[in-house]
C-alpha cells in the first residue's frame, strides 16, 4: 500500500493496528536523516545571500511530523478521515460477510 509496500491483503486482514502504526514509524526513521539533511541544504540556498527579515531557525523554517504532534480530533494522527471512514465501511461488510 502506498510508499510502505504492503501489500493490502495484509493491511485489511492481517496486521493489526499496532503493527501498522510501527511500520510506518519504521519507515519514517528510515528516512530521517535524507529529510534533516535535504532541509539543511534547502535552507542554505534560501537563506545565503541574507535577508531584511530576521532568518528563522531550519527547524522553524520547514517543520517535519516528527517535531510536531498533529491529531484530527478522534485520536488519529496524519489520517485522512475519509480513508477512516472507508475503513471503518469495510471492516463492518467483512464482520457481516464472517456472521459477526
Amino acid at each position: 500500500m502506498g510508499e510502505i509496500g504492503i501489500p493490502i491483503h495484509d493491511f485489511y486482514y492481517e496486521l493489526r493496528w499496532w503493527e501498522v502504526k510501527a511500520i510506518i514509524r519504521g519507515y519514517n526513521a528510515r528516512h530521517h536523516h535524507g529529510w534533516e539533511q535535504a532541509r539543511l541544504v534547502a535552507y542554505n540556498a534560501h537563506f545565503c545571500m541574507g535577508s531584511k527579515n530576521p532568518i528563522p531557525m531550519v527547524t522553524e523554517w520547514i517543520k517535519f511530523p516528527w517535531e510536531q504532534k498533529k491529531t484530527n480530533g478522534d485520536g488519529f494522527s496524519h489520517i485522512d478521515a475519509a480513508e477512516v471512514k472507508r475503513l471503518k465501511q469495510m471492516m463492518i461488510e467483512e464482520n457481516k460477510k464472517n456472521g459477526f
